[in-house]
């Protein structure tokens, strides 16, 4: 698979360094375009939370194209330090913060901010992306009022009928072996 890159945006064209050894599975520019396509103008002046950021090149991506703050938080200390290289790099770091920690540990805390995007991306087949979902229903003061959280698994991972408190599913797009889950805050 080639290096990820900046697709769109302020950005555009740079290309990411990747995180050594196999620890990250890169999103590919068809995925992350039409996943960009989805939100559409909606990107500017969000706030975006990446969980399992990898190289960050969803989070990037959003900042490129006018989100005004990501959070990636990485527990991985090789992806952490390629995310903060490519954080650098992109020169996106004045709307970036990166805080390398469990994403679960993360997702426990006291919320400080709200967010109109969550990306979450974990390692494939551990049923790590439901288990975010089960912890962000438990602690929804994370997600800001219509707020997207965006799932990106292998589509032999998913489980229908889920049910959550806080959020309800409302879309897949499914491209190849990746399958992207979309849920939104539920108001009220």
């Amino acid at each position: 698979m080639s290096t990820p890159r900046i697709i769109a945006g302020k950005a555009k064209g740079m290309r990411l360094f990747a995180v050594p050894g196999d620890s990250t599975r890169p999103v590919t520019d068809r995925v992350k375009e039409n996943v960009f396509n989805i939100i559409g103008q909606d990107i500017f002046g969000a706030d975006f939370l990446d969980l399992f950021g990898g190289t960050g090149s969803i989070g990037l991506e959003a900042l490129s194209r006018g989100a005004d703050y990501c959070r990636f938080i990485e527990k991985n200390p090789k992806a952490a330090a390629t995310l903060k290289r490519n954080i650098a790099h992109t020169r996106l770091d004045h709307a970036a913060e990166l805080l390398v920690m469990d994403a679960f540990q993360f997702l426990k805390r006291m919320p400080d901010c709200q967010y109109d995007y969550i990306y979450i991306a974990p390692p494939q087949y551990k049923a790590m992306w439901k288990q975010a979902l089960e912890t962000l229903d438990s602690n929804p003061g994370w997600m800001a009022e219509a707020a997207w959280v965006i799932v990106q698994i292998h589509p032999v991972e998913f489980e229908d009928l889920l049910e959550f408190q806080h959020f309800a599913q409302f879309d897949q797009r499914k491209y190849g072996s990746t399958l992207l889950v979309f849920y939104e805050a539920r108001s009220g």
